[in-house]
């Protein structure tokens, strides 16, 4: 499928966001006037107004009256992210195994309004649903359920997910500023029993996990393992917070 060519819009915001997000415009850098923008980009000044205006409300970015727009200095008491985000893929094969992955459903559909995570990624818009099987040796390793918003990334509608795993697809290609983790312990039921290969009520580490960009979502991920395939490891020193 040809992929889509991403708006002017897009392609503004995304230059903005890259410069900052690199490090090459540090915070308290001022951002080109409105004019500049909209002579590099050749287009009006309600285009370059609403993209400056949408980085305004994601945080990334100050406006001050009459000073222009400023990369926004971050707030001394930011979230800390306590787990790093895994690529699976790379996570076993440095493990000495050989990955596999299994796409088992995709749809492109509207967020159901009675599944909470649904509306809180997309609201009432659509959403990308994945769900797959991760594989270690040939052998089932985790199931994951993935919901992504499409307004973020808008790409993802034309990627080969039965050839790329989705998380490892989104850590290459797609930044993010804030994420959390909320980790709990299941027993398998009977369809997931039988996706992992193991009896009904066997122990499982799940790990719920969304990220964002500013104040946008991206993706919504559950990740369950074996629990006996999968160590959850945090590394810290005293007094640390």
């Amino acid at each position: 499928m040809r992929k889509k060519a991403p708006s002017l819009n897009q392609r503004i915001r995304g230059d903005i966001e890259g410069r900052i997000l690199s490090g090459e415009w540090m915070p308290g850098f001022r951002i080109p006037f409105e004019h500049e923008l909209m002579a590099q980009y050749g287009c009006s000044r309600m285009t370059v107004n609403k993209v400056l205006t949408a980085l305004a409300e994601s945080g990334m970015i100050e406006r001050r009256r009459r000073a222009g727009s400023f990369v926004a200095r971050q707030s001394p008491h930011l979230e800390q992210v306590a787990l790093e985000i895994p690529d699976i893929a790379l996570a076993v094969g440095g493990r000495g195994h050989a990955y596999g992955f299994r796409l088992l459903e995709r749809a492109h559909r509207k967020a159901r309004a009675e599944v909470a995570e649904e509306v809180r990624l997309v609201g009432k818009d659509k959403l990308l649903a994945m769900r797959c099987l991760h594989l270690a040796d040939g052998r089932p390793l985790a199931l994951e359920r993935r919901l992504i918003n499409p307004e973020a990334v808008p790409e993802t509608l034309d990627v080969d997910f039965s050839r790329h795993a989705p998380g490892s697809w989104l850590l290459q290609n797609v930044s993010w500023t804030r994420g959390q983790h909320r980790i709990s312990a299941v027993a398998a039921d009977a369809d997931e029993a039988a996706l992992l290969q193991v009896p009904v009520g066997t122990a499982c580490l799940v790990i719920d996990r969304q990220t964002w960009l500013g104040e946008q979502p991206i993706t919504w991920v559950r990740q369950m393992f074996l629990g006996d395939a999968y160590d959850l490891v945090a590394r810290f020193a005293p007094g640390a917070r």
